[in-house]
């Protein structure tokens, strides 16, 4: 009995002092200062709804609703379909969005390689934004922290043929700060020179654009590839030999016109030659990448981890180069890095879409000890960072975007900017057609 009467006794001491520490004033500023609402346990899925943009790609952004009045933010890959997401709603409806990586091995027998994956990524954003913000931590923080404070970027550049008009546009990218260049070396640039290109007779841009490279019949004499090695020497003698510059979109020639091509660009101490055939094609980029002396890259069409761990046991590459919004979404990106590091094999990201998917990569990027830089395809869009808000304006400063300390992935939208930009009429209107589109998905008897 005095045991009990003596915990009694403490338990009044303990409430009469909570009392007058808590005045009613400083216990009502308290309680509006703490997230009372969200209680991650409770929390529920009740609704998806997109809208599209054009930043400047088309892009459809997703915003997945809860129960709770917190809302995740995620994006479906440039150029993809919005019924790819739309589809998946039925699915997730009801489920805890802090569960990511249960809910996503639920929707992932619904993406495939390259755009078709949009749907599936989106979504994995927007469950990473909704459990950080439930939480109260940044994504990366969930990702198992950062290696790094600031994530490099590299721009694409517009083309010329022109090769000091080529080299001036990539200095004026270095004098803004940017530590990583990449500029496009199509064969187009040599096609309508004597002497410099086979292919055949009435084969139009458009045929050899929907073959794959090795079924075109195009080649590079040896005029066409001198042309083109001498053209990358003279951009790099503009913008310097001591920064990275990669290049991209040689057009789809054939495996062999690749190597002599790669071959040529060695005295241009090139940094990557990215997607100079499919990357199904494993063996056949191994053989690239053996014959020639500067790194091979590929993987932005590439869907979940086990094609691109394959590329880097067999050491088909040098880098591979995942877009985000395509590899799986955040967390299987962030796979992808620490198991190619295993083989030696550094991760680039490519990216082309909004400040969502930008952020998406910016989390993934710092939590992932390998990786290199990251791409941003809207440098030129003035707008572009206008599209949120909650960080640094503009998001890229001198070539870095900082990693933000914030819950989720950081940002909010602008409503204002997004709406004088939409690709379609309608701003997150409602979705209901797409509640109850069921089937059985179960992969197995």
């Amino acid at each position: 009995m005095q045991r009990n009467h003596r915990r009694s006794f403490l338990r009044s001491a303990a409430g009469a002092t909570a009392a007058a520490f808590w005045a009613n004033d400083t216990l009502e500023a308290y309680q509006q200062t703490t997230n009372t609402r969200s209680k991650p346990s409770d929390l529920r899925i009740t609704d998806m709804r997109i809208t599209a943009v054009r930043a400047p790609m088309y892009a459809v952004m997703i915003r997945i609703d809860t129960n709770q009045g917190i809302s995740g933010l995620g994006e479906v890959r440039d150029g993809a379909s919005k019924i790819y997401a739309l589809m998946l709603k039925s699915r997730i409806l009801g489920e805890n969005p802090c569960n990511v990586d249960k809910i996503f091995r639920k929707i992932k027998q619904f993406g495939f390689h390259a755009r078709q994956a949009g749907g599936v990524c989106g979504i994995e954003m927007a469950l990473w934004d909704l459990a950080g913000k439930a939480y109260g931590v940044p994504v990366y923080q969930m990702l198992g922290g950062k290696f790094r404070d600031k994530i490099r970027i590299y721009c694409d550049t517009t083309s010329s043929n022109d090769p000091k008009v080529q080299g001036q546009r990539l200095k004026e990218r270095r004098e803004q700060g940017y530590t990583w260049l990449k500029m496009d070396l199509g064969y187009q640039m040599v096609e309508n020179i004597p002497g410099c290109v086979t292919q055949p007779v009435g084969q139009s841009r458009r045929d050899s654009f929907n073959t794959q490279h090795m079924f075109t019949g195009i080649e590079l004499t040896d005029k066409g590839v001198g042309l083109m090695a001498d053209f990358a020497v003279q951009v790099r003698d503009i913008v310097g030999w001591d920064i990275p510059l990669s290049t991209d979109h040689y057009g789809h020639i054939g495996l062999n016109s690749c190597i002599k091509l790669g071959k040529a660009l060695e005295k241009a101490n090139i940094s990557w030659l990215e997607d100079m055939i499919p990357w199904q094609y494993g063996d056949l980029l191994k053989k690239i990448t053996d014959a020639v002396n500067i790194p091979v890259c590929t993987g932005e069409d590439i869907y979940l981890k086990e094609d691109f761990v394959k590329l880097a046991r067999e050491h088909a590459v040098d880098i591979l180069h995942p877009d985000l919004a395509t590899s799986g979404g955040i967390l299987e990106t962030k796979k992808i890095g620490d198991m190619i590091q295993e083989e030696g094999v550094p991760m680039a990201m490519h990216f082309a879409g909004t400040p969502i998917s930008g952020m998406a990569n910016v989390h993934c990027a710092a939590a992932t000890e390998n990786f290199l830089v990251l791409e941003n395809h809207s440098v030129d869009t003035p707008f572009w960072s206008d599209l949120v808000t909650g960080l640094d304006h503009p998001l890229v400063q001198k070539g870095f975007i900082t990693v933000p300390d914030k819950p989720g992935l950081g940002i909010e939208l602008n409503e204002v900017e997004i709406k004088k930009h939409l690709a379609e009429p309608g701003y997150f209107e409602p979705t209901p057609q797409w509640d109850k589109d069921r089937s059985n998905d179960r992969l197995w008897s």
